[in-house]
């Protein structure tokens, strides 16, 4: 095998768009990768199993086409690259976990995101316990869309999560 080159792919497997958004960052360097939602994606892609040409289109993509997910309100943003909360034109810094819970929430209005989920996405480990690290961050955070006077709000859904709702 002299003589060669050897090329090298590097999968990622993200179920969330901030996970991929993520990876992408860390791959950026990277010849090439492929960051795919889940292991099933992955084995299509390099041919591990055969997708017959007559199934039916994934779950996700029937779901998308009857009801699309909700958008953020129009007008709210997250700069990631300047690590701001934009409301229309007023804009208020975000400290790394107020940046990081808040775009997990921007990026699936509506949605509720677990403790777990939330947890792992942001401090990158299990939930355990009374979460009092991620209700403090979700506090000051709603705090800053208060004094920027947005149109939403992180919602607690008791015993369960939050989620970015309307005011």
């Amino acid at each position: 095998m002299q003589g060669i080159p050897v090329a090298s792919l590097v999968i990622g497997i993200a179920s969330s768009p901030a996970e991929r958004r993520q990876l992408a960052r860390l791959l950026g360097g990277t010849d090439a990768f492929l960051i795919v939602s889940n292991v099933d994606q992955a084995r299509e892609f390099l041919g591990v199993v055969e997708i017959p040409p007559d199934a039916p289109p994934p779950v996700q993509t029937v779901l998308a086409e009857v009801a699309p997910s909700p958008q953020p309100p129009p007008g709210l943003s997250v700069d990631s690259d300047r690590r701001v909360l934009r409301w229309r034109d007023q804009e208020i810094d975000l400290t790394r976990l107020e940046h990081d819970v808040l775009l997990c929430l921007v990026d699936a209005p509506g949605q509720v995101w677990t403790y777990e989920r939330l947890h792992l996405e942001v401090w990158g480990n299990r939930h355990l316990g009374r979460g009092s690290d991620m209700h403090s961050v979700v506090r000051r955070v709603r705090r800053k869309l208060a004094r920027l006077d947005a149109a939403t709000t992180i919602h607690a859904v008791r015993g369960v999560g939050f989620r970015l709702a309307p005011v």
